[in-house]
């Protein structure tokens, strides 16, 4: 086979994976069933929602909100727990290999990353594209937290509750709770424990 017949195969897969979610009937049964937990997306919603869904592997609280262009990715094994009343706002990405949770009322802004998997790279005979993915573990987010606008999560990290993460901030390491924290790496910069009480 020529390689634009390859190329050509290539596209018309990966076109109707990334367009299946445009069929009428999968939207249909996507809004039922976030419905049917009390959750509610402006389209389109991307990734693998739908999938996750049937499965049990994506649990959404009442009163959830997704916002366009969010993508929930779970592959084959992946997990994923939003709870009541989180929003996640335009183009966030949520990819779980093993296991990603966000707590109840935790807002999620523009473009943040959260994940518990990471890329491998270290096996020089092969293209980074083919060498799979790394885990240091679970990554949750606790109720009432707010993450700013491109924050990145990685994995085996939990974020305590009522924690704030500021805008561009890398959070590598666990973050306690009543926490501002900022920078790459997110460092604590400030607490609010007085306020627990």
């Amino acid at each position: 086979m020529t390689s634009s017949g390859v190329g050509f195969k290539l596209w018309q897969r990966k076109w109707r994976w990334y367009n299946r979610d445009q069929s009428p009937l999968r939207r249909i049964e996507l809004h039922r069933r976030l419905s049917a937990s009390g959750a509610f997306a402006r389209m389109p919603l991307q990734g693998e929602p739908l999938e996750l869904l049937r499965e049990g592997r994506l649990i959404v609280g009442p009163g959830v909100l997704f916002e366009p262009l969010v993508w929930l990715t779970g592959g084959a094994t992946g997990r994923i727990s939003i709870g009541e009343g989180s929003i996640l706002n335009i183009g966030v990405l949520i990819a779980a290999l093993n296991e990603v949770t966000i707590g109840a009322h935790t807002m999620v802004a523009n473009g943040c990353v959260i994940t518990d998997a990471d890329h491998r790279f270290d096996d020089l005979s092969k293209p980074v594209t083919m060498q799979g993915f790394t885990s240091k573990g679970p990554t949750h987010v606790a109720d009432n937290c707010w993450l700013g606008a491109n924050v990145v999560v990685t994995s085996g990290v939990t974020i305590g509750e009522r924690s704030v993460i500021g805008a561009n901030s890398v959070v590598t390491s666990d973050i306690p709770a009543f926490s501002v924290a900022v920078g790459a790496p997110a460092r604590v910069v400030a607490t609010h424990e007085s306020q627990a009480s």
